[in-house]
């Protein structure tokens, strides 16, 4: 059976730095600041040959508001899904009194812990008094530093001393070639509950404070015969203010998923509308030319449908030209319309990912343009067009003798009619006319290679 490793402690004791030298990368959001981390953040990890999942805990914490509560029950979640755990420990700051609640909740759990002593390499001062440690009632302790690496070696040896060397029945998929959907919008509008609700149990903090989300969580959904990652992420900010340190890099990861994303579910609260903030999320995402379906949240919360129709309507006209978007009114509360939504986002990543013949498409386009040929004023012709299907459906090339001349009206014409015969609904495509002249054929197989 595969290991499941939680990292757990209180908070700023450097579990997020050890994270990321674990996985390799910088996956979590590190910061002096107190409790940056507060939903568990998981990565698919491999030690000598035997791969693991490791989880990054929010700090343990104390006090009774509601994010706090939220807090402590993820941390209480990650030890209840683990099979070992390491728990760490500040060497500057000593055995605090909160150690020791944490050390009675990991002994209750009857789980492997094995004790790590970090910021060994900044520690200055004498030997440290042992028996404080050995209070805490673990066996197995090791001094390490997560920033430089220090002893973490023998740490990882410890848990994998007992496991043994197979990898057949780790994974039966490749993750790299899984859909991936992205979950954005403004804070607290439900991305997090969207995910607790698709999973049916408690992975994501849900709370009214906005900006409880801060890293961007991948989780593994798999449900109705079909594997994704859902992506859940922070809200994006209304000006990118460098100063707001953690937000702002929360927000850098925001962008940096979407790059990577097959499809994006885009959230609305229907109390608040489609303002500004938001059409200029929604330009970014199609600039990105990544697949979209918009959700409007909390629609529960209002009961006529004139209203929700109006809401609808000025969405369309602030996002116009590319209106053919998928718009579904849901309820993370309700459940309403949800699976629709889902299957409609199926639907999309597969025709995103069809292939379409050259010769086929340029019968289709061509007949179409000398059909409508003369409905323009300007004198011009399309001597051939091809799509680009180098990371799915995206973009289409559009070779003529006089490509200045061709309105953007014309354009939006193109637009629509490949639309209505491939089935691009959601997906934004980019159109480019290109002068025929100056492009032989073998030139145009090395356009399309190095696009």
């Amino acid at each position: 059976m595969k290991k499941i490793i939680s990292i757990v402690g209180h908070t700023n004791v450097g579990k997020s730095t050890l994270f990321n030298y674990l996985v390799g990368f910088r996956k979590a959001i590190t910061d002096y600041t107190y409790g940056v981390t507060r939903d568990r953040i998981y990565c698919e990890c491999k030690w000598k040959g035997t791969n693991f999942t490791l989880i990054d805990s929010g700090g343990y914490v104390v006090g009774n508001n509601e994010l706090e509560r939220k807090i402590r029950e993820q941390f209480l979640l990650a030890i209840e899904e683990s099979s070992d755990i390491i728990f760490i420990v500040d060497i500057l700051a000593g055995i605090l009194p909160i150690d020791y609640k944490i050390s009675n909740i990991l002994q209750r759990s009857n789980k492997k812990v094995v004790l790590a002593i970090n910021k060994i390499d900044k520690y200055k001062e004498q030997p440290w008094d042992l028996k404080e440690v050995f209070n805490l009632g673990f066996k197995e302790l090791f001094f390490i530093s997560s920033l430089n690496g220090i002893g973490i070696n023998e740490l990882l040896d410890s848990l994998f001393v007992d496991s043994i060397k197979e990898t057949k029945n780790v994974l039966n998929y490749n993750l790299s070639i899984i859909p991936r959907i992205t979950i954005v919008g403004r804070k607290n509008v439900g991305k997090s509950s969207l995910i607790n609700t698709l999973l049916n149990k408690k992975q994501r903090i849900v709370c009214e404070q906005p900006s409880t989300t801060r890293d961007c969580i991948e989780v593994f959904y798999k449900k109705f015969n079909f594997k994704c990652i859902l992506i859940d992420t922070s809200g994006f900010l209304k000006h990118k203010r460098k100063s707001e340190y953690i937000e702002y890099f929360s927000f850098l990861r925001t962008t940096k998923f979407l790059a990577s994303s097959d499809l994006c579910f885009f959230m609305l609260d229907v109390t608040i509308g489609f303002k500004k903030q938001d059409l200029k999320v929604f330009n970014f995402i199609k600039k990105k030319r990544i697949a979209i379906i918009i959700l409007i949240n909390k629609c529960d919360l209002i009961k006529e449908n004139k209203e929700l129709q109006k809401l609808k309507n000025n969405i369309l006209k602030q996002i116009y030209p590319f209106t053919e978007v998928p718009i579904f009114f849901v309820s993370n509360y309700t459940k309403q319309n949800l699976l629709k939504a889902f299957n409609k986002g199926r639907t999309i990543i597969k025709n995103q990912k069809q292939k379409i013949s050259k010769s086929y498409f340029n019968k289709i386009m061509l007949t179409i343009i000398e059909i409508n040929k003369f409905r323009t004023s300007n004198n011009f012709s399309i001597k051939y067009c091809v799509p680009i299907l180098k990371q799915g459906i995206n973009q289409f090339i559009f070779f003529s003798p006089t490509p200045n001349i061709i309105p953007s009206s014309y354009k939006r014409f193109l637009e629509k009619k490949i639309r209505e015969h491939f089935d691009l609904v959601g997906i934004p495509i980019k159109i480019k006319f290109l002068n025929m002249s100056k492009l032989k054929t073998n030139k145009i197989l090395r356009y399309e290679a190095n696009l």
